[in-house]
């Protein structure tokens, strides 16, 4: 969980001093902005949180053997979000999406701090590259899918 606090950090650092517009602003055609990308990490996290959720209310045990969820910070390989993990075209400002941030990795964290460590050992649920991924595993992927994005972020600022 501390390196998912050093991530989200870089991340919140990499937008500190861009004006609301830059944040919104779309230097390339059909790719997302700034706050998209951001909001799309928040709709990532409540995600990821829920299904947690949900499987530890479970009694289904699925265990999944570890995967290379380090290939997530690899760019060259694209991946398609699902429809409900597409950011809106809305306008927002930093702040809000702050606020949504905070609110997400609040309840990320505190679900995992309250969870019993063997069901997050022998529970998971798939992922749509590693396939099944224990709850264990979703937890480090979280802070790693904000390195991927905070990558694209350095790259969306250059062309601003």
């Amino acid at each position: 969980m501390i390196e998912n606090e050093k991530i989200r950090e870089e991340l919140l650092n990499a937008v500190n001093g861009l004006t609301d517009e830059q944040l919104n602003a779309h230097p390339e055609e059909g790719r997302w902005s700034v706050i998209q990308v951001l909001d799309h990490l928040y709709l990532m996290e409540r995600a990821i949180t829920k299904s947690i959720g949900d499987k530890l209310q479970s009694d289904e045990r699925i265990p999944a053997v570890d995967k290379p969820i380090e290939l997530t910070v690899n760019r060259e390989v694209k991946v398609e979000a699902p429809s409900y993990l597409v950011p809106s075209d809305s306008y927002q400002t930093l702040q809000e999406v702050k606020d949504k941030l905070a609110e997400s990795r609040s309840a990320f964290v505190q679900l995992i701090d309250n969870a019993d460590e063997s069901d997050l050992d022998q529970k998971s649920f798939p992922h749509p590259l590693f396939k099944d991924l224990s709850l264990k595993q979703w937890i480090p992927f979280v802070g790693l899918h904000e390195k991927r994005h905070l990558l694209q972020i350095e790259e969306i600022k250059s062309k601003l």
